[in-house]
């Protein structure tokens, strides 16, 4: 794949192929809404939800809309919760589950931020 950068208004953005940026967009499709939040799941034939997904995508949510009220990167939110940026990413994405111990440390983080952004 060859790609090139090109700095625009001090902002750098990357040029691929359109054959490459539609493969891409196909790949992303179905893990977003059209907003750009992470999908809920589709429900099955009888109406029913896939649980763990759908628990995935609510606690995704939350973190991203507290994360941007606060005023905070995916890394500084990351880094003030004492985890690895990939992780936050991972869950904000709705692609693992988090466990107890470290939404406990990412919501302390927001509520600091918070918490200081008020003052």
């Amino acid at each position: 794949m060859t790609t090139q950068t090109v700095t625009l208004g001090g902002r750098q953005f990357v040029i691929v192929a359109k054959k490459e940026y539609d493969r891409l967009r196909t790949l992303a499709r179905g893990t977003t809404d059209e907003d750009g939040w992470p999908a809920f799941p589709k429900a099955d034939a009888e109406g029913n939800l896939p649980a763990v997904q759908f628990a995935r995508v609510s606690l995704a949510r939350k973190i991203i809309r507290r994360r941007r009220a606060a005023g905070l990167t995916q890394a500084e939110l990351a880094r003030r919760a004492g985890i690895r940026p990939e992780s936050l990413n991972r869950i904000e994405r709705a692609k693992v589950s988090a466990d107890v111990g470290t939404v406990e440390k990412i919501v302390r983080a927001i509520e600091k931020a918070e918490s200081e952004e008020a003052r």
